[in-house]
């Protein structure tokens, strides 16, 4: 298998090797999309089906493949707690269908009778939205099965939507090449109206929030027909509307990229292009980290696992490529027929949350300058690498830094890096020690592991008792972004839950 390495440097801590394990071919089309659940991958073609995959051997379930549009399959995504699969057609319909069964279970015409070209799902599963080659938009109410909004922009065809990983925003765009930030009630907060010449064709937010005083932040990618891909910070405040800043322009395709999805940690992207290439990069500081050459066709659609270190690249070549991200920390099997399939060990050592950096599981003092290094990579400071490798900065050298020997001894002249530098400093301080619990496992309220835990409506997991007693004792607020929830609707993390159940059981 080709693959061209791109990346050097202090940069090899991240990610070691991405291997291709499996090939899919049973369409008898163009492979429109792909999505994974934390058990099952589901493609969808131009040939008018959708196939659904056991991620445990890359075998089709028997239900599969499931016929139910009388045109070809643009779009499917599942809900994020695995139980339903949606899909849009030509036909100008949404399909849900049930993943016990494989039956359907609704059908959402969509106002007008346009084809449907794209559908997501909000992460507290309380909506999925749908944009047709019309240019509008239908906002269903999920639990319901109704249609709750309509919006549109004229003259179009809307062809990528993502939701912010609060459910509270979506993102959309079109042919057109804008981009636009939707609330719930169909108001546009902000319009990107020439972010990509000759059109838009995919966009997706990363899962992570960030948020700085009254401000939230959320990162959106988007890729389109001038070769690129974008990386865009989308800030709000408590004002009505918001504010998009592009920070990354990525140009490690040499043709239309047609798709771009971020892994659940948001720590990798990937894209597929018109090129017949598959790229990964470093998200936060858009490095380019593999080009990978399989495909003999057109590279459609790209999708991470949530629950392993897995990627899934479909094409018009009809097939779809089953790739898997190494660490360097674990091996894998050897599945049928020769397959190199992800064991158990490594797909709970992923599910865990687990951070590419090897920094992640020690205290700031015990960080090496390596660790260093990869911490400053992460926070937006690579200008500083240098710096501090020359100075033999370790973790105890990084914690005595003073805005004195920042200036004096390493020679920062910006007041602004300095600030930024000691900024970060304090919040490595303040941070809890975890003993190496992975984070993403301790309730951000009680800061213990937890039990049983439960998504809200700002796209965080927490205990379900914290998070129940917190809402009914400190209003309808977000303990980690101060915003409003706008449902209590509380979704089990099943997906989470069983992580923790196996890292418990591996201590």
């Amino acid at each position: 298998m080709p693959v061209e390495r791109i990346w050097r440097g202090t940069r090899q801590c991240l990610l070691k090797m991405v291997s291709l394990i499996c090939t899919l071919q049973s369409h008898r089309d163009d492979v429109n999309w792909c999505t994974f659940s934390s058990s099952l991958l589901a493609t969808c073609s131009a040939d008018k089906t959708i196939r659904v995959y056991s991620t445990q051997d890359f075998t089709e379930l028997p239900f599969s493949p499931l016929s139910g549009h009388g045109y070809g399959v643009h779009c499917c995504c599942f809900s994020p707690c695995g139980q339903y699969l949606a899909s849009c057609s030509t036909d100008a319909t949404t399909v849900v269908w049930a993943m016990d069964t494989g039956e359907i279970e609704a059908v959402l015409e969509h106002p007008g009778r346009s084809p449907v070209r794209v559908c997501a799902f909000s992460p507290d599963s309380s909506w999925l939205v749908s944009g047709a080659s019309d240019g509008t938009l239908a906002l269903w109410d999920f639990p319901s099965r109704t249609l709750c909004r309509m919006g549109a922009v004229p003259d179009t065809t809307m062809v990528a939507c993502s939701f912010t990983p609060c459910s509270q925003l979506f993102a959309t765009g079109s042919t057109y090449g804008d981009l636009r930030i939707w609330d719930l009630n169909m108001n546009q907060l902000h319009a990107e109206k020439y972010a990509h010449d000759l059109g838009v064709t995919c966009c997706q937010f990363s899962p992570q929030i960030m948020k700085y005083g009254h401000v939230v932040q959320f990162r959106l990618a988007s890729c389109g027909q001038d070769s690129l891909l974008k990386i865009w910070i989308i800030s709000r405040t408590s004002s009505p509307g918001c504010k998009m800043q592009l920070v990354h322009t990525l140009s490690g395709q040499c043709a239309t990229v047609l798709s771009c999805a971020y892994s659940t940690d948001g720590q990798l992207l990937v894209s597929g292009s018109m090129d017949k290439t598959v790229a990964v990069y470093e998200a936060n500081n858009g490095i380019l980290l593999y080009t990978l050459n399989q495909h003999e066709r057109y590279v459609t659609s790209c999708a991470f696992s949530p629950t392993a270190p897995l990627i899934a690249s479909g094409s018009m070549d009809k097939t779809v490529n089953v790739w898997r991200v190494e660490d360097g920390s674990s091996g894998h099997a050897s599945g049928p027929k020769g397959k190199s399939l992800p064991n158990e060990a490594a797909s709970a050592s992923h599910e865990a949350g687990k951070k590419w950096p090897g920094h992640s599981r020690l205290t700031v003092s015990e960080w090496s300058e390596d660790d260093v290094s990869s911490w400053l990579l992460e926070e937006g400071l690579e200008s500083l690498v240098d710096t501090f490798k020359a100075n033999n900065i370790d973790g105890a050298e990084l914690l005595s830094l003073s805005k004195e020997s920042l200036s004096s001894d390493l020679h920062i002249e910006s007041l602004g890096l300095r600030s930024k530098v000691l900024r970060k400093i304090e919040e490595l301080k303040m941070a809890p020690v975890s003993n190496g619990i992975p984070d993403e496992f301790l309730c951000p309220i009680t800061h213990e592991i937890m039990k049983d835990p439960v998504i809200a409506a700002d796209g965080y997991s927490y205990e379900r008792e914290a998070i129940e007693s917190w809402i009914n004792t400190k209003s309808r607020s977000s303990p980690m972004t101060n915003l409003t929830l706008q449902t209590t609707l509380l979704t089990p993390n099943r997906t989470l839950k069983m992580a923790i159940c196996r890292w418990t059981s591996s201590q």
